[in-house]
């Protein structure tokens, strides 16, 4: 039998990126994947049709994590009489210096990679605490505690998902819900795919790895946590970073 036979996952921003690694990872080891996006028709439909022998376990989702309203449709509307895991993988960057960064940037990103991460959070520990299990795994970045020039709101919104981490998984440890982080490195995905040359060599030079992580790695680590032999862990995050 495979490991989440059976089981619901939800994954946020899941067509793309880690998340689209994450979610097939899930798909091979048996779960249902209803996996969102928040616009990009195109990559969610090529995400379906790469991975068609999934069929009958893919749903996809369109709508805006930032929005308590959207998010408290969606769990409204959610296909699954249970919810047994959420991973909170959407987010995005707008990279500048804070003297020069606009203020809809800074807010853009703090809606939607920390307030979507409540939103989802709140509503499906409402779902999960019912049945006295479930898994939230969020996806968060070493930037929260090293700081890197040009991405204070990146930081700031990965430092926030880790306090909500720890907080959040104290309040639900009772009701057999985990609440761990993943925090990924530097991975090949198109998140990072716009730094410059130069900046990608430097970046390689400071892993001891001396290479960019793959999204199976990062996957293979939200699996763990994601899962019953995972059930003494919470408020915890698990660095994948190559030694970074």
């Amino acid at each position: 039998m495979k490991r989440f036979e059976g089981q619901n996952v939800v994954v946020t921003g899941g067509t793309r990126g880690i998340g689209k690694g994450i979610s097939e990872a899930f798909l091979k080891e048996g779960a249902n994947v209803l996996a969102t996006y928040s616009g990009n028709k195109a990559a969610a439909d090529a995400f379906v049709e790469e991975f068609k022998e999934f069929e009958s376990q893919i749903s996809l989702s369109c709508f805006d994590v930032s929005s308590y309203e959207d998010a408290e449709k969606f769990f409204d509307e959610l296909e699954f009489e249970k919810l047994d895991i959420l991973v909170n993988n959407a987010g995005i960057r707008k990279d500048n210096v804070v003297g020069m960064m606009p203020s809809d940037d800074w807010q853009k990103v703090i809606d939607i990679n920390l307030t979507g991460t409540f939103n989802m959070s709140k509503l499906a520990v409402m779902k999960m605490m019912r049945a006295r299990y479930g898994r939230i795994v969020n996806i968060t970045s070493p930037c929260s505690h090293f700081g890197f020039a040009g991405q204070a709101n990146y930081a700031a919104s990965k430092a926030g998902q880790i306090g909500l981490t720890r907080s959040l998984s104290k309040e639900v440890a009772k009701r057999g819900i985990t609440v761990n982080c993943v925090s990924p490195g530097f991975i090949g995905t198109e998140l990072i795919a716009d730094l410059p040359e130069d900046l990608v060599k430097t970046y390689k030079g400071q892993v001891p790895m001396k290479r960019f992580g793959d999204v199976a790695e990062v996957a293979a680590c939200v699996l763990f946590l994601a899962g019953k032999d995972a059930s003494y862990v919470t408020g915890t995050v698990l660095e994948v970073t190559g030694g970074l």
